[in-house]
């Protein structure tokens, strides 16, 4: 049987902010306005290429579907949490990525709000260990929690003896 503070590899229990959501659809609808716009001038007054307009309004369709469902199924599989020996992480929507972290390998810890997340009140905390596979990144948290989550973390790691290498 495992020790309680054994650091092992599962499933973590805190969700994102529901808000990441709304934010998530905005920037994936915005992403799919200029492909649709070049479609729509490519076929219109251009007339680069013909295409029916059954066909522009099926892309649309795709758009719009895309732009509406992923963000919910990333909020269902995206989920992070922080104990006194590891921080996890559970990110992607269509390949899912478990990640953990020990304490004693965290290097930095970073508080970032992009303009939109902003918008929407959530930031996003970055995770830096000695790892080759890169930062944990726990993405869309109301900006207070990524804040106290930053200052848990960072207290947390520096009491851990250990140079995170």
């Amino acid at each position: 049987m495992a020790e309680p503070d054994t650091v092992r590899l599962r499933a973590p229990s805190e969700r994102v902010s529901p808000k990441a959501r709304l934010m998530w659809m905005c920037t994936d609808l915005l992403r799919c306005v200029p492909p649709m716009v070049l479609l729509v001038l490519a076929t219109g007054p251009w007339h680069w290429f013909d295409l029916p307009t059954w066909s522009l309004v099926a892309i649309g369709v795709l758009f719009l579907a895309y732009g509406l469902l992923v963000p919910q199924w990333r909020y269902h599989v995206h989920r992070w949490e922080v104990t006194e020996t590891a921080v996890y992480t559970q990110t992607g929507w269509w390949a899912r990525e478990r990640r953990i972290a020990p304490m004693s390998r965290v290097q930095t810890v970073d508080h970032r709000e992009g303009a939109i997340a902003r918008l929407f009140g959530l930031a996003t905390v970055r995770v830096t260990t000695a790892s080759s596979a890169g930062a944990l990144t726990i993405e869309g948290l109301d900006q207070q929690r990524a804040l106290a989550i930053v200052e848990e973390l960072t207290r947390t790691a520096d009491s851990v003896p250990g140079d995170a290498t």
